[in-house]
């Protein structure tokens, strides 16, 4: 006789309460980590969480049967979502679609979110105040499968002097897999194809200081397996990476984690998972929270990339071709 569910919790968050059904499923048998556990390390990260997310329409990454079943993309909202909760109108041309999706305002849409099996949070890079126009630059530093994670942490300091000779504040975080991500705050002024552009430039300079490392190159079957990809095609529209703060669906409970410019050198990725990051938040606090104070003009870049495009080369490739 299989053995039953344990009974629902009510989960107050804020002025909210969140029903929280089948606490005990393991989502992470390797350790035995539950939908509980889960909900429990996003409460203890809710103000980064929140902040990572806020007012961006939000693709949610569910696993209904924890990690040892399917994940399931999930882009609307389902009928049936409490009143409350917010959303953000989304529309595919290329597919005459729309979808409303989940909009973070406040840490118990995220708790409805996990008590609906999500465990990996991917946001746009835009605000639903204007969709079209992000606010957010995302270095996506991306390594190959025979490239190590001593060249990722080389090519995020050789990223940060791009930045800082550009005058950009960068906030890495690991990726939670095996890379590293930059964000900068950007002005919601450009669309998204002139951010690409800009992200492209910025790439190709990276790819400049680093030939040995880097590769600009779109197509994987054209990449050497040894370099490290800075995915420029992440700023595109539609196209999420997991915020800061968000699980991973990895046997190990992997926490995509902001950290210190001083820590790359030293950084595991493997040390940050829902075991060990609530108190590491607890100790640091969010350290991407003084994002919105940092916001960086893409004009410099925008002209690298006019230089580069009169020299020859090619404009972002369209990533849905």
């Amino acid at each position: 006789m299989a053995k039953a569910s344990a009974p629902a919790v009510e989960i107050e968050v804020g002025s909210r309460v969140v029903r929280v059904s089948s606490p005990d499923r393991v989502y992470f048998p390797d350790h035995g980590w539950t939908k509980l556990d889960l909900v429990e390390y996003y409460l203890a990260v809710g103000d980064g969480i929140v902040n990572a997310l806020f007012e961006r329409p939000c693709m949610l990454h569910r696993f209904p049967k924890g990690l040892s079943g399917d994940k399931v993309h999930q882009k609307r909202v389902p009928s049936g979502a409490p009143p409350w909760l917010e959303t953000a109108r989304v529309t595919f041309p290329r597919y005459d679609r729309a979808a409303d999706e989940l909009c973070v305002t406040e840490l118990a849409a995220v708790i409805w979110a996990v008590q609906m099996s999500t465990v990996e949070f991917h946001p746009w890079n835009s605000r639903r105040t204007d969709v079209e126009k992000p606010d957010e630059w995302r270095v996506d530093l991306d390594p190959g499968p025979a490239c190590d994670f001593e060249t990722v942490r080389r090519v995020a300091r050789i990223s940060r002097e791009v930045l800082d000779g550009l005058g950009a504040t960068g906030f890495p975080k690991t990726s939670g897999g095996s890379g590293m991500h930059i964000y900068v705050r950007i002005a919601a002024e450009h669309g998204f194809h002139d951010v690409r552009r800009a992200a492209l430039a910025f790439a190709r300079e990276v790819e400049r200081r680093a030939p040995d490392d880097v590769t600009t190159t779109w197509w994987r079957k054209d990449r050497d397996p040894a370099k490290l990809f800075v995915d420029y095609n992440q700023n595109a529209r539609d196209h999420t990476i997991a915020a800061a703060y968000s699980v991973r669906g990895l046997p190990d409970g992997r926490v995509s984690t902001p950290i210190r410019w001083d820590e790359v050198d030293d950084v595991d990725p493997h040390d940050f998972t829902i075991d060990t990051v609530p108190a590491r938040f607890a100790e640091l606090g969010d350290l991407h929270g003084g994002i919105d104070d940092a916001v960086f003009d893409l004009s410099p870049l925008l002209e690298w990339a006019d230089r580069d495009e009169r020299e020859g080369a090619e404009p972002p490739v369209d990533p849905e071709d």
